[in-house]
């Protein structure tokens, strides 16, 4: 309860000091660890507009259906039809789709750090105890938790379908986990890559160009390249043209390392010394994402 001082003044000065006292904090203090989950948590949920008005939650909850579906249809078909394997590999299935993935990337990477930096936040979030790595941490694997959620959902229902068909257990399983481990690849690269471009501007629409133009034109430009190579016979730089598009980067990983059919022109594939760039080049570009990144927001919360 405020407690009133009445000081001497001047007749007619209505002037009053009130003390109303502190109070100090003697609650739990559950340190940065705790705010870094937080962080990831209520940015995850963001990033498929949950907690958040109904309108952002339309084109997420689109895309997320958009993927699935197909793989639905693909199961019904190969039930009632009897066939002995799926139409498409779980390998493949994103390659196909990943005009999808990147709509997504480029909604969701800017919607992830664009306020933030837009509407001048961030700086509170590095006030006690958050720091620069935990905010970048956590968005990165939340935007990357996202996308794998977006890409791993469809396996799964084909994975259950199969099994539902009565295909072959352990050949379903093993094509299944590398199926994992090509989304879980392609999640990290695009949350990587997303997360960089959005943080260079406040500007969401300018973001979501931005990611557009680096996901989805570079791989038209790399691809037309790579038919042009094949037209002239040039098949030997096919492989080499395919590291400069993050979706052709992927394709070259799983069609050397996990067993799947490369995308280019003529099928041709990369070989196993091929591959290990093709590797190279995404770990890299994942590390060097986050490098960006942690430069970016230690300047940003000067």
């Amino acid at each position: 309860m405020a407690v009133e001082h009445p000081l001497a003044a001047p007749a007619g000065d209505q002037t009053r000091i009130h003390d109303i006292g502190y109070r100090g904090y003697d609650g739990p203090r559950l340190g940065r660890a705790y705010a870094r989950r937080s962080l990831y948590a209520q940015s995850l949920r963001g990033a498929y507009g949950l907690g958040r008005s109904a309108k952002s939650k339309v084109l997420p909850m689109l895309l997320f259906a958009v993927m699935c579906v197909p793989a639905a249809i693909m199961v019904a078909v190969a039930v009632f039809t009897k066939a002995h394997e799926l139409p498409v590999a779980y390998t493949r299935y994103a390659i196909l789709l990943q005009a999808v993935i990147s709509l997504y990337v480029a909604s969701q990477a800017p919607q992830s750090v664009s306020r933030d930096l837009r509407f001048k936040t961030v700086p509170l979030y590095f006030s006690r105890p958050i720091e620069t790595a935990d905010y970048v941490r956590a968005k990165f694997a939340a935007l990357a938790s996202a996308i794998f959620i977006l890409t791993g959902a469809p396996l799964l229902v084909m994975y259950v379908g199969a099994l539902l068909a009565k295909l072959g257990f352990a050949h379903q399983t093993k094509e299944f986990a590398e199926g994992l481990v090509s989304v879980a690849l392609l999640s990290l690269l695009f949350a990587g890559i997303g997360l960089v471009i959005a943080a260079v501007t406040p500007r969401r629409g300018f973001g979501i160009a931005a990611v557009i133009a680096v996901m989805i034109i570079s791989y038209g430009a790399v691809s037309t390249l790579q038919a042009i190579s094949d037209v002239h016979n040039h098949a030997s730089a096919i492989p080499w043209i395919g590291l400069f598009s993050p979706v052709t980067l992927i394709d070259g990983v799983q069609a050397a390392f996990l067993g799947a059919t490369a995308r280019n022109p003529g099928g041709v594939s990369p070989s196993a010394g091929q591959g290990v760039v093709y590797v190279l080049v995404v770990l890299a570009l994942i590390a060097g994402s986050y490098g960006l990144l942690m430069r970016r927001y230690k300047k940003v919360g000067l």
